[in-house]
């Protein structure tokens, strides 16, 4: 039934063809069939070499329609933050116990990690923990810093981190098929725009290599990447 759904969806998408963003992003929410809400992602190859420093392309930006998903927050801090903290909405805040807590109960009930910088010693040892998994607090990402509150909240709004995996290529989520073509188009040139503002200085040659969509269960869509600023 899945295999049926897709190739009906597939029949959509001219093959070769290279879609502008706000026609992709119309068809993105006409191929997404099913019974679900599909989160619609968006895949980003550049031409940069992640292996070299000066060539890493890391950042974070708020989605003006958020993710669609609701964000579980664990902050570490010091007690003279666990209001400020809690207020924001954060959904867990501690120190050490929780580093026992993911540690020797393997336990993670959150999405999101954020880190004041006086506690970064305090979680070292879950580097290679959460590293892997791409939740280890970040100052580029915003996610270590003192003003806790303004991180939670940020993080509940939609904040989204961009970074590129070992092939060059950043996935993120821009939202939910349920969003429509509008607001999921808004999403898409705020982190298009973030991305190319992350344009490092050593990247030579083309910037965007090719652009492409697609719902959880649903093809994928190229975006014509020519029209995205190089």
């Amino acid at each position: 039934m899945a295999n049926k759904r897709y190739k009906a969806s597939l029949e959509l998408i001219e093959s070769g063809k290279f879609y502008d963003p706000a026609e992709a992003m119309a068809l993105v929410c006409q191929t997404a069939k099913a019974k679900f809400d599909e989160t619609v992602e968006l895949h980003v190859r550049l031409g940069v070499d992640s292996r070299h420093a000066d060539q890493q392309v890391r950042g974070a930006v708020v989605l003006p329609n958020g993710t669609g998903k609701t964000v579980r927050t664990l902050v570490f801090c010091k007690e003279n933050l666990y209001e400020a903290a809690k207020a924001a909405g954060a959904d867990y805040f501690g120190g050490a116990d929780y580093v026992e807590k993911i540690t020797k109960e393997n336990w993670f009930e959150f999405d999101v990690v954020i880190a004041t910088p006086d506690m970064m010693g305090v979680i070292g040892r879950l580097g290679k923990i959460l590293g892997p998994k791409g939740l280890m607090p970040n100052p580029k990402a915003g996610t270590v810093t003192m003003d806790v509150a303004r991180a939670v909240s940020e993080a509940k709004a939609g904040k989204i981190e961009y970074r590129l995996d070992k092939t060059n290529i950043i996935h993120c989520p821009i939202g939910k098929v349920s969003f429509g073509a509008d607001k999921l188009g808004e999403n898409f040139d705020t982190l298009m725009g973030a991305i190319i503002k992350a344009k490092p200085a050593a990247a030579k040659g083309q910037y965007i290599k090719s652009c492409v969509i697609a719902s959880t269960m649903g093809p994928g869509i190229k975006i014509n990447s020519a029209k995205l600023g190089n």
